[in-house]
Parts: structure tokens; sequence; C-alpha cells
């Protein structure tokens, strides 16, 4: 399999219209697409494949869906699916309304790929360096959290403590 890089691709007219006007609020996918359209190009990946062969599925798409994937909690098989059923997942990824998609083994097959020759790491270190272009990361900024799950574990853990003070004798009872 060969990568025939796609360069500029925008999202078809009929298809960034439907998801428009059936996702007026958008959704992941359409926010994805949106804020980090070029996170990844198909030349950042042209490394990973050899020249010859019939084309491939474009990477930078196949990453896109891998993103999506972890973020929606999707088997395989459902971000397959959703690739060939679900209107904002083809506008993430710059797709015509009728594209088939693709089989759900490609998503193994991208994720053997990627864990070759530090190849993850280099993805996420150039991610990280687009998304700090884009102003969406900021070096050496405070971190806060919410403090409510914290205090939820302390109310927890007095609970078993105080589960375990208990004597025996009460357990009877």
């Amino acid at each position: 399999m060969s990568l025939r890089p796609r360069f500029g691709e925008q999202v078809p007219s009929l298809t960034a219209q439907i998801a428009r006007a059936s996702n007026p609020g958008g959704t992941t996918a359409m926010w994805v697409r949106d804020r980090l359209d070029g996170l990844w190009r198909d030349e950042d990946f042209a490394g990973w494949y050899p020249r010859d062969g019939r084309p491939g599925i474009s990477p930078a798409q196949l990453a896109t869906v891998s993103v999506l994937q972890f973020l929606l909690g999707l088997s395989d098989r459902q971000a397959a699916e959703a690739v060939r059923c679900r209107i904002d997942f083809k506008y993430a990824m710059a797709m015509e309304l009728d594209d088939p998609g693709f089989h759900h083994s490609v998503l193994a097959d991208f994720r053997e790929r990627l864990v070759l020759e530090d190849r993850a790491d280099r993805l996420l270190d150039l991610a990280l360096a687009r998304l700090k272009e884009a102003g969406l990361v900021r070096e050496r900024t405070t971190q806060r959290t919410d403090s409510t799950h914290v205090l939820a574990a302390v109310r927890e853990l007095t609970r078993l403590e105080l589960v375990t003070e208990v004597p025996p004798v009460a357990w009877t009872a």
C-alpha cells in the first residue's frame, strides 16, 4: 500500500451544508475539524508507506478518526461505522457524503504503523507544535483542578477508615 498525499483538502460543500443543517450547534467531530484542521497532513506520514503499490487511505484521515475514536470511546468497528454513516465524521474527514469509508481493520493496521520507531512520539510532538501555533496550548501556565473529586475520594477514605475502626462485636448487631 502506498501513500498518495492529498493537498489542501477542503470539506466538500454539500457535506458541509448538510452537516451544519443537521447539527447547528456542531458536534465533537465538527469541532475537531473546525479548530484542528491541518493538525496532520499526509506529507507527515510519507516515510511510513512505500512508494509503489495501490494507494492507501489517507493517514491524516486515519489519525483524525483515531482521535475521534478516543474522544468518543468507540471501538474500531464503531469508529469505522461512524465514518460510513455519520455526517459529522464525514465533515471532520473532508469526505463526500457517498464515500463508503473503510474496513475497521484499517485502524489496527494504522496503529501498528504508529508504534514502530517512535512514530507516535514524533506525531504527538508535531501535533503539539501545531496546537501551540494555533494558540490552543500555552507553555508554563498555572493549572487548576476541581476539588470535588478530591473531596469525594477523601470522604470515601474517611468512611472506610470508620468502618475498619468499628469493633467486630458491632458488626454482628
